[in-house]
C-alpha cells in the first residue's frame, strides 16, 4: 500500500473518531462472524436435510470421516490429509474376487467428501477457494468389468432365485422386476403401491441423480405386483415389496439375494453377481435388438447432450412407446403403450412440394 494511501485511511478513521485497535476488536468481536462447525455436527444437519437416496449411497463414507475427523472444524484438514485419509481407508478395504485395488472405495470416499464440502461452500462456511476436497484428484475409473449374460445364465439365475431361500415368491418378482424394467435397487425400494399403474402397465421409477420416468412392465408382473400388494399389505406410503410380516424390503434383501445366487452357481460367484448384472444384460440387448437411442431410453439415462454423444439425441432420442415396444418383444407380451409403428413418417402426410422440385 502507497503512503498516500495510508496517510488518507488514517485522516478517514480520525474524522471517525476510531482506531486501528477499534476496527480490530470489532472484527473479532462481530455477531455476524461465522462459526465452522465440526464434521459430526454438520453431517448431522445434512443427514436430516439431503435426499434419503443420497444419506444412504454416502452413510458408510460419512462414518469414516467422522471417526477420523468427528471433532474437528469443516476448515481444518488439509489436502494432504485427505490423500492420508484415503489412503488409511483402503488399507481396510475387503479384497474380493472383482477388486480394482480399491479405486472404487477411494473414489467414493472422495466423493462423499466433496459432498460435504459442496454444501458447507453453498453455506457459506468454506471458500471455494480454501476447498481442500476440490484439489484431490480421484483414482481413473477403470472400464466396468459386468457385461451381458446369457439366455442359459439368466434362465439359471432366475430358477434358483424361484426355488430357493426363505421367500422364493419375493425373491423371484424381485428378479423379474429388475429384468425388465433395468432398473437400479434404489428405484425398486423407493417404489409404492401409488408408482404401480394397473391400467397402463408401468411403475414410476425415482433413481439417482433425481431421475423420474414411468417404465413399462409386462401385464404378467404387473398381475404378480398387484397380488403381492394384497397379500403382503402394501397399501402404505412406502415400499412396494414387503416380506410376509408386511415389512417393507430394504437393501440386505439384494445382498441375501446375490450371495445366495452365488453359493448355487460357481460361475455366479466366479464374477461377483449382482443385481445390477441385469441391468447390463436387458440394456445391451435392447440396444443390439433396437437402437442406442432406445436403450438409453430403456435406462433412463439423460439426453441432454454432452460430449459423449454429441447433440444427435436431441433430435432422435426413443420415448414410452418404443421403450414399450422393446419390452414387448423383451417379455413377449402385448403391451398397451407399444409403438404399432417405429417409423414416424411412414404412411403419413408427405412433405409439401418444394418450388425447384416442381
Amino acid at each position: 500500500m502507497k503512503s498516500d494511501d495510508i496517510a488518507a485511511a488514517l485522516h478517514m478513521l480520525a474524522r471517525l473518531d476510531l482506531t486501528v485497535e477499534d476496527l480490530s476488536s470489532s472484527a473479532c468481536t462481530s455477531p455476524t462472524a461465522t462459526v465452522i462447525p465440526t464434521f459430526a455436527d454438520y453431517l448431522t444437519q445434512l443427514r436430516k436435510s439431503m435426499p434419503a437416496v443420497t444419506v444412504t449411497n454416502y452413510r458408510s463414507y460419512w462414518r469414516v470421516i467422522e471417526d477420523a475427523w468427528g471433532e474437528r472444524t469443516l476448515d481444518e484438514p488439509t489436502t494432504l490429509e485427505i490423500d492420508q485419509l484415503v489412503n488409511e481407508h483402503l488399507t481396510r478395504v475387503v479384497v474380493r474376487a472383482n477388486s480394482r485395488d480399491g479405486r472404487g472405495a477411494a473414489t467414493n470416499l472422495i466423493a462423499a467428501l466433496r459432498c460435504i464440502y459442496r454444501h458447507a461452500e453453498r453455506d457459506q462456511l468454506i471458500h471455494p477457494a480454501h476447498n481442500p476436497a476440490a484439489k484431490i484428484t480421484p483414482p481413473r475409473r477403470l472400464p466396468s468389468a459386468r457385461h451381458a449374460l446369457s439366455l442359459a445364465q439368466v434362465t439359471e439365475l432366475a430358477d434358483i432365485a424361484a426355488t430357493t431361500g426363505d421367500d422364493p415368491e419375493l425373491d423371484a418378482l424381485l428378479f423379474r422386476l429388475h429384468l425388465e424394467t433395468a432398473c437400479r435397487p434404489g428405484g425398486t425400494l423407493a417404489l409404492t403401491v401409488n408408482d404401480l399403474s394397473s391400467t397402463d402397465c408401468m411403475v414410476h421409477l425415482r433413481e439417482k441423480g433425481g431421475t423420474v420416468r414411468w417404465q413399462p412392465i409386462s401385464p404378467t408382473l404387473t398381475r404378480h405386483l398387484l397380488d403381492h400388494v394384497r397379500t403382503r399389505g402394501g397399501l402404505e406410503t412406502t415400499g412396494l415389496l414387503r416380506y410376509r410380516n408386511g415389512r417393507p424390503i430394504g437393501r440386505r434383501r439384494f445382498t441375501y439375494l446375490s450371495d445366495r445366487l452365488r453359493q448355487h452357481l460357481p460361475w455366479a460367484a466366479s464374477v461377483q453377481f449382482s443385481i445390477h448384472w441385469l441391468r447390463h444384460t436387458t440394456l445391451t440387448w435392447v440396444e443390439r435388438e433396437y437402437s442406442y437411442a432406445v436403450a438409453r431410453a430403456y435406462a433412463g439415462h439423460s439426453t441432454a447432450p454432452n460430449t459423449a454423444t454429441g447433440a444427435t439425441l436431441t433430435y432422435v432420442r426413443a420415448g414410452l412407446p418404443e421403450v414399450a415396444h422393446a419390452l414387448s418383444a423383451l417379455t413377449g407380451e402385448p403391451h398397451p403403450k407399444a409403438a404399432t409403428d417405429l417409423h414416424p413418417l411412414s404412411g403419413g402426410p408427405k412433405p409439401p412440394i418444394t418450388g425447384a422440385e416442381r
